[in-house]
């Protein structure tokens, strides 16, 4: 799989998303503004400039008509994807750290930072879609987290619960109409700050990845933990790839610790587990830092990375990636074995 390099930030990266249709790749760095390339090719699309500091987080809604990003300038901003225009901005008390639309588009959920005496919370705004449409200023739903600060969020199928993860290593899971807290679970070590949360195609689980080292997929129902992918360094970001049972991990040391030693053990790599058997079955190197962000394409055909190094690589899987069948492997080593 030779890579596509897109060099277009300055700074570390700190997420990137695929639209739906997994031709078009959203990112955004600590240098205030995102950039949208052509997964394809690593072109690039435009940049959105408006943001007055790091850039946080970024999400596309399920048409390809808006995006949203949210930064430490302690705003929200929602944009018009083809002139690039800036639709609107909701101003929060202190830096927004997450956002993701709903299924249909129709609400975005905004997670801020616990700081200056303020608490942190999970946010609900309504969302038009048509670039033209004035966007309201309310915000429609505020959810205080008094226990621990929230670090990711996301919407469950339907966009029945709110699902959260916390700065304590816990899950919540919130009535997404009331606000109300459902459930809460210990799923990471109590240090485990869970760094991301991604979800399965269908939203009926997801997965989370965590500073104690391990990922773990999980039933958004009950909040169940079904799978364990145990590591040997702090994790930033998991996803679930579509059409093969593969979860695809990223991490390393902060930028502070990074060693020769670590880039030589392979802490800079994407990592690759069977989402069934929970064993590690390849990695992918190329990184010179730790892995901030990884994406999966939502068609199947590849996956994105981004790191501290300020550059995103694009992997477009290629024949053995779709004709390799783990549980064969798995059957042949054991027969070998015996």
């Amino acid at each position: 799989m030779r890579p596509i390099l897109l060099q277009g930030h300055e700074r570390a990266l700190t997420q990137i998303k695929y639209n739906r249709d997994g031709d078009i790749i959203f990112s955004t760095a600590k240098d205030q503004h995102i950039c949208a390339w052509f997964a394809h090719n690593g072109e690039r699309l435009g940049t959105y400039h408006g943001h007055q500091g790091a850039l946080w987080t970024v999400d596309v809604d399920p048409t390809s008509t808006l995006i949203a990003s949210g930064a430490a300038d302690n705003t929200v901003r929602l944009w018009d994807i083809k002139s690039g225009k800036c639709l609107k901005v909701w101003d929060f008390n202190t830096a927004v750290k997450r956002v993701e639309f709903n299924e249909d588009g129709s609400r975005l959920l905004a997670v801020t930072e616990k700081r200056m005496g303020f608490l942190g919370t999970i946010v609900v705004l309504n969302i038009d879609l048509d670039p033209e449409a004035e966007q309201d200023d309310e915000k429609k739903l505020v959810i205080e987290c008094e226990e621990s600060k929230p670090t990711v969020a996301g919407w469950s199928y339907l966009s029945k619960y709110i699902i959260a993860g916390h700065e304590d290593g816990t899950v919540s899971q919130y009535d997404a109409k009331t606000g109300e807290q459902l459930d809460n679970t210990q799923v990471h070590d109590v240090d485990g700050l869970i760094t991301d949360l991604q979800w399965s195609p269908d939203r009926t689980y997801f997965i989370t990845a965590s500073k104690d080292k391990t990922a773990k997929l999980v039933n958004a129902r009950d909040l169940e933990v079904m799978k364990t992918y145990p590591t040997n360094t702090p994790l930033n970001s998991a996803a679930i790839t579509p059409k093969k049972d593969f979860i695809i991990l990223g991490g390393g040391q902060d930028a502070m610790e990074v060693t020769q030693t670590a880039a030589r053990q392979g802490k800079f790599e994407a990592r690759f587990y069977h989402k069934v058997f929970e064993e590690e079955i390849g990695r992918v190197r190329g990184h010179f830092g730790p892995l901030n962000t990884v994406a999966a394409d939502p068609q199947g055909k590849g996956y994105a990375s981004g790191g501290e190094d300020g550059y995103v690589r694009v992997h477009q899987f290629d024949k053995g990636y779709f004709d390799f069948n783990y549980e064969v492997e798995r059957q042949a080593r054991a027969a070998m074995q015996q």
